[in-house]
């Protein structure tokens, strides 16, 4: 509610005690109240109750007579009780990378190399911010303006290149591009959730073991120099 309030650029700070919170809190509109709608609003401003103050004040059985079942939940935020966990650092919904061609892209050896450079963007930054995707979707948009769109969940939750490699490979050969005329390629991770909350499953082979630690050496370096300077080598696109 105070980040409603502020301005760009500016900061609202809001002290602890009772006095300053009901200060902050009980000139707010009804409307600001979080679980407070638009409609609901109106059925409150029909009896006179017009701020947040206002619901504060009104006995709890009143509320209930209005609202229904959720007056009680209303009710406590009025009074700046509110039981919701906070999560201050929950994973965004989706991240994307794209690139659009200088030219009309016919070669399926530039589609392939671009898809690879993205998905090493997705992958560092999935790891920087502490995420792991579900699912992947690859959209392609042509010369003509028309586009097309395909999603795949992944075996597991993962942030790891190869294994979002492998499902944006398997996306660019559905689509079956060949001689398309691409202008724009653009890949997002979707259905994040923190890292902490994956299970990865153990392989056997050694192989996974050590591309995850070559991944964590490139994202050192990458993180030093700046991304582009290392990665697979077929994710640099021919410029010649």
């Amino acid at each position: 509610m105070a980040a409603a309030v502020t301005r760009p650029g500016a900061a609202t700070i809001i002290g602890h005690s009772p006095y300053e919170i009901a200060t902050f809190l009980r000139p707010q509109p009804a409307a600001a109240l979080p679980g407070v709608g638009p409609a609901m609003a109106r059925s409150l401003a029909r009896y006179g109750i017009t701020t947040v103050g206002d619901i504060a004040d009104t006995p709890l059985a009143t509320l209930q007579r209005i609202l229904g079942t959720t007056a009680r939940q209303v009710h406590e935020r009025a009074h700046a009780h509110d039981d919701r966990p906070v999560v201050p650092t929950a994973a965004p919904k989706s991240i994307s990378a794209s690139h659009r061609f200088d030219r009309d892209e016919l070669d399926p050896d530039q589609h392939h190399r671009t898809l690879l450079g993205l998905i090493e963007q997705l992958g560092a930054q999935l790891r920087d911010e502490h995420s792991v995707a579900q699912a992947v979707t690859l959209t392609i948009a042509y010369a003509d303006r028309t586009s097309t769109t395909r999603t795949r969940t992944l075996a597991e939750p993962t942030a790891h290149t190869p294994d979002l490699g492998a499902t944006g490979l398997e996306l660019l050969a559905f689509l079956g591009l060949q001689r398309a005329r691409v202008r724009v390629m653009s890949l997002r991770a979707e259905r994040l959730i923190p890292a902490e909350q994956a299970v990865h499953q153990l392989a056997i082979d050694t192989r996974d073991d050590k591309a995850r630690d070559l991944e964590v050496a490139l994202d050192r370096a990458r993180a030093r120099y700046g991304l582009g300077v290392a990665g697979a080598a077929a994710a640099y696109r021919r410029t010649a």
